[in-house]
């Protein structure tokens, strides 16, 4: 859709944004505006990653050195373009939301939204996950290249395994690896099969990688984080922006350009579009069309006592 101009609320896909030169981030001086350009002009490689998965969105009216907000439904948010799920999936909580076009993503950045953060499942079969993800969250004194070494660990436990997985940076310290898998596991063996992989690569390589959570759990180590999988939680999406100092974006890669990356906040929002219009294929192309799941056998080969 066509951008109009207006001196008080351009329109940026359909939705006029307010206070469009107000500064959201201090660092970069992105502003309101530009944030929603943002999200317009990553339509395309974004849709597919929020398409029919519940959303959670962290808003930072204030900007991003301010105070930040996360929820999982409209609440008292004027947006309409933004689907309302059924209330039976979530019963004991307000409705969940669904991003079903990038005018609902614009619009809620209208709404001082920064993040997008989805559900391992699809609204449609909601207690059948269709993908584990493994978040490497380090010890902030760690130098990268002790990250690129967990997250190798990470893959060549996966494929031992026989799990093709997929890489992106999370757009903060660390590296999300993400294995699809079919649709036919519930939450409780989801859960068990990561636990068991953390475990697995905690026991293997103890001075690197620990199973438990929390900063004194990991100091000079990496904590690769399994709660993601259980049921109600959710991942930044790929291609969302995060409410952080110059406005980093977690981005998909290759698993070939992980040693070429210099951490996992190395693209903005100012910078991601040089990426993606030198793009020669999208490093995730195979990801849909990826075919596995966790058998007994398996199950039973990752567990460290196995």
């Amino acid at each position: 859709m066509a951008e109009k101009t207006s001196k008080s609320r351009p329109d940026v896909g359909g939705i006029g944004i307010s206070n469009p030169q107000r500064v959201i981030d201090q660092r970069s001086g992105a502003t309101k505006l530009q944030l929603a350009k943002y999200y317009l002009s990553v339509g395309d490689w974004l849709m597919p990653h929020l398409a029919q998965r519940p959303l959670s969105i962290v808003r930072a009216p204030g900007g991003v050195d301010g105070d930040s907000f996360f929820q999982r439904h409209c609440g008292r948010l004027k947006m309409p373009n933004m689907r309302v799920l059924d209330k039976s999936l979530d019963p004991e909580h307000a409705r969940l939301i669904q991003a079903d076009s990038i005018t609902a993503v614009v619009e809620a950045a209208q709404m001082g939204t920064v993040e997008l953060h989805t559900w391992n499942a699809r609204s449609d079969r909601i207690d059948r996950p269709d993908r584990i993800v493994f978040d490497l969250d380090p010890d902030p004194e760690l130098p990268w290249s002790s990250m690129i070494d967990a997250t190798r660990l990470t893959l060549d436990l996966l494929s031992e395994l026989g799990l093709k997985a997929f890489l992106k940076t999370s757009g903060g310290r660390g590296m999300h690896v993400v294995v699809p898998i079919s649709r036919r596991h519930d939450w409780e063996c989801v859960n068990s099969f990561a636990r068991s992989v953390t475990e697995r690569l905690a026991a293997q390589s103890p001075d690197q990688i620990v199973a438990k959570m929390g900063p004194k759990n990991r100091v000079g180590k990496i904590f690769v984080d399994f709660l993601r999988n259980q049921r109600g939680a959710s991942t930044v999406a790929a291609y969302s922006v995060r409410a952080r100092p110059g406005l980093p974006v977690s981005v998909p890669i290759s698993l070939d350009e992980l040693e070429k990356i210099d951490g996992a906040n190395q693209w903005t929002i100012h910078t991601l579009q040089q990426r993606l219009e030198s793009a020669k294929s999208d490093p995730w192309a195979e990801y849909g069309s990826t075919r596995q799941g966790l058998s007994a056998a398996l199950l039973k080969a990752v567990r460290c006592d196995a």
